[in-house]
């Protein structure tokens, strides 16, 4: 079943009006008609069956019925991920919101090449990829900033994974020891941490440096990796396998395939 992000507040019986883009999809791409369900989320009353009951000029009107999915969260967990081209940013966006990230922290190091971002593209990625997976959420994409000016406000209570590509723990190890709990990954430019960035990091107590492994990696798919490694060792995937088995799981290919232009 399609399954849509929506901003209203969701309630039986409640009128939502999809996005121009998300009606186009409806039913010039997905070629759905009055009567037809879908599913739709906001992110903070669960996952809703809805019913098209209405065409007008700007789209079609959804009327929501009854509740199939309470809200949840997934893991505590922030990707902090140093600013790269464009297209690898995306990749590591899309990523990010299909692995279960809460929020995503672009930033700019000292080796950092790109500064500027179309916010306004990652979050439309953010959000296909969330009604794509079938999370309840759609992780957060921050205004840029600079990694001394997140460091200098961190809350300690946050362990940070720092992906260090000189060399650090075996990752799963590591993360095994220290345990669950909010958490964050950082994830450094193409050029590599600066050697004062590097310092300051291993010398911060919240701070786990890990390797991940023999090969130097792209940010992109050092993103996925070092993600992908969290979730194995401290994340959610034992009870997303369980959830996997509810019936109520997205079979079709989901969302307004219209973006932002570049």
């Amino acid at each position: 079943m399609i399954r849509l992000y929506v901003t209203p507040d969701l309630a039986p019986a409640v009128a939502i009006a999809p996005t121009p883009e998300q009606s186009r999809y409806l039913t010039g791409v997905m070629r759905l008609t009055q009567g037809d369900d879908i599913l739709v989320f906001n992110g903070r009353d669960g996952e809703w069956r809805a019913t098209i009951t209405e065409f007008t000029k700007r789209g079609v009107v959804l009327t929501s019925g009854e509740q199939v999915r309470s809200q949840s969260l997934g893991p505590d967990l922030d990707l902090i991920v140093a600013l790269v081209k464009k297209s690898r940013v995306e990749t590591i966006v899309e990523k990010a919101a299909e692995l279960g990230v809460r929020r995503i922290r672009p930033t700019m190091t000292r080796r950092t090449n790109v500064e500027k971002v179309r916010l306004d593209r990652l979050d439309a990625i953010a959000m296909e990829a969330a009604e794509q997976t079938g999370r309840l959420d759609v992780p957060v994409v921050d205004d840029p900033e600079k990694l001394d000016v997140i460091l200098d406000g961190w809350d300690p209570t946050r362990r940070l994974m720092f992906c260090d590509e000189t060399g650090g723990a075996p990752a799963m190890a590591a993360l095994q020891a220290a345990g669950p709990g909010p958490w964050a990954i950082l994830i450094g430019p193409e050029g590599g941490f600066a050697p004062e960035e590097r310092e300051r990091l291993r010398s911060l107590p919240f701070t786990t440096a890990v390797s991940l492994g023999p090969r130097i990696l792209r940010a992109d798919t050092a993103a996925i990796a070092a993600m992908t490694l969290w979730q194995a060792a401290v994340g959610d995937w034992e009870r997303e396998v369980a959830d996997a088995r509810s019936p109520i799981r997205p079979s079709a290919p989901l969302s307004p395939a219209t973006f932002p232009p570049i």
